[in-house]
Parts: C-alpha cells; structure tokens; sequence
C-alpha cells in the first residue's frame, strides 16, 4: 500500500490537485484522497496545504518529494526491465546438452530471431546435465536419459540409430555392417560412467551374451574419435555424432536395434517463462 500511497502523493504535487492525479493514475478521485489521507495519518504528518480545490506541498512535502521521484523513477525502470525481458530483448539462457548434434539447429535459430539474449552452451554427459537445470545452474538441458520426474517438462526431440565406428583398416570395416557377436575379440572403447551411449552400449552387449575381450574407459566423443583413428579400437556410437572422416568406418549392427532418444527438459515450473517457451516452441520434436 506505501508504494500505491506515494504514487498518489508524488501525482497530487505534480498535477496540483486531486482530479488531475486521479486522471493521470487512472483512479477515482476518493481514492487518491484516500490514499492521501492514509498516508498522512499513519505518520502524523501533513504533506499538502488544501487551498480550496488546489493541493500545496508542506515543508514535509518538500523534504519528501525527492526520494518520492527516484522512487517513481525506479519503478519506470523497472518496468521497462521487465517488458525487456518479456519481449526477450535482452537477458541470459544457459543450455546444458549432451552434445551440440541435436539442439544447434535451434540454438542457431533462437539466436537469429533474438540477438539480445545471450546465450551460454555448456556439454557434458547426461547425468550431469539434468543435475545443472535442478540446481538452476541452467534453463534448458538435452539429456538421453528418460527422466519420469513431475517437477521436469520433457520432449523427445531425435531418436539416432547407433552404429559401430572404426578405423578404415580394421578387420571389421571390411564389411558394411556387424554383429554384436562380431565385437567380442575386439577392443572396444567406452564413454565414462553416467553416459547414456555407454550404457546402451552395455545393454546391448549383456543383451546379446557377448563379452568383449577388451575395454577402454576414454571420458569424451573427441578422444574416443582420435582413439578409433590411432588403432586403439572401436566404439559404438550415435549417428549423428559420428565424425566425417575419411579413415573412419561407421557399421550399421545386424539383428539389434539400438536407438539413443534425446530428450529435452526444462523445469515444470519455469516452462511459462518466455525466455524458456520462446525456445521450447522453436525445438524439434520426435516420436
């Protein structure tokens, strides 16, 4: 009510009487009286001398009308602040992806369309992408992990056939398609624990009864790509993640279907942001 009452004081003192502040507040003149009469009473204070219809500051007025004004000043500001970021003229969005494979496109398109917004692309495995948005380190996370949480909004947005990736050389590239029965006597290399390719990957090989002779923890896409290159091994990994490379070999996997879904979420509570919606209209979905 303080807010509401000062407006009406800092109108009064402009305008000079109590119907023009009304009509400039858009308010009934009993109110803005109201208002007046509150004020003054609640701190024992006179802040205008009446002169018939006209509205004169007292020297409590005078002493006011300063700090009144920065007030009124700071909620235009505010206001202007807040119709900014409604209008996403400007702020921050902070995405969290497993990879740029399945959101650039957006990310691309989102940035054309509002060149104020600047925009934060952070990469890391699944798990740790949805552990950043619950903690508000972030507003958006692609992760291929299928969460049942009713705090998270979530969309799938591609489903990507995995296929086996190895060097041009490799005894297996000879052929343009595997058998997970075919890795067994080779060495294969893994993303770390809490990657979804990894446990796809260990799913599909418990799955099959196959054990491979051989494995090699390595904690990214671009050393397990420059493993592959230097001979080390092959890996099992989502289409469109696989590099363009002359001396690679990617295998489609006979008599197995495995598919990595990519989800995107946001928390359910901040789904109405615009900030956050103006994104989420512009992502894909599949499925």
């Amino acid at each position: 009510m303080l807010v509401a009452e000062l407006k009406s004081f800092y109108a009064v003192a402009r305008c000079g009487t109590v119907t023009k502040a009304a009509a400039q507040l858009g308010v009934s003149q009993p109110t803005v009286t109201g208002q007046l009469r509150q004020l003054e009473s609640r701190y024992g204070v006179e802040l205008f001398h009446r002169q018939g219809r006209g509205m004169r500051l007292s020297d409590a007025g005078h002493s006011l009308m300063p700090m009144v004004e920065k007030l009124v000043q700071q909620e235009t500001e505010i206001d202007f602040r807040l119709r900014d970021a409604s209008d996403l003229r400007e702020g921050n969005l902070r995405i969290g992806a497993t990879g740029p494979y399945y959101i650039m496109d957006t990310v691309r398109a989102y940035n054309q369309r509002y060149p104020g917004i600047d925009l934060t692309l952070a990469i890391g495995n699944s798990q740790s992408m949805l552990q950043a948005l619950h903690d508000y380190r972030i507003e958006i996370a692609t992760s291929s992990f299928l969460m049942d949480d009713k705090h998270l909004y979530r969309r799938m947005i591609a489903a990507d056939p995995i296929r086996v990736v190895a060097h041009r050389d490799h005894p297996l590239a000879r052929h343009g398609h595997v058998r997970l029965a075919d890795l067994a006597e080779h060495a294969l290399l893994l993303r770390e624990p809490g990657s979804m390719t990894r446990q796809l990957t260990e799913d599909a090989l418990q799955a099959a009864g196959v054990t491979v002779s051989r494995t090699l923890e390595i904690g990214s896409r671009e050393s397990i790509r420059q493993a592959i290159l230097c001979g080390l091994g092959i890996s099992l990994i989502p289409s469109r993640e696989i590099p363009s490379h002359p001396d690679l070999a990617a295998l489609d996997i006979e008599g197995a279907d495995i598919v990595m879904h990519e989800y995107l979420y946001c928390l359910r509570e901040r789904q109405p942001v615009q900030l956050i919606a103006r994104f989420l209209e512009m992502a894909p979905a599949a499925g």
